[in-house]
């Protein structure tokens, strides 16, 4: 996507990724990331999606003594 958005011919990105037809790149041109990101995110078990991590008390106490 990088490559398409700079030089702005797919031929160029068809070529450097070493595909033998358009059709071949396309279909990489079409994903969407965020829709990717959310497929991804759907099929993780839930201890290793993403959140907002929340600290124990005890790591907080013991970065608290080692300032």
């Amino acid at each position: 996507m990088v490559v398409l958005q700079a030089t702005g011919d797919i031929r160029k990105v068809s070529l450097w990724l070493g595909h033998a037809t358009l059709t071949t790149t396309e279909v990489y041109t079409r994903g969407d990331p965020t829709e990717k990101l959310d497929a991804m995110e759907a099929i993780l078990p839930p201890h290793l999606r993403r959140g907002v991590f929340q600290p124990t008390d005890r790591l907080i106490e013991l970065l608290r003594r080692t300032s």
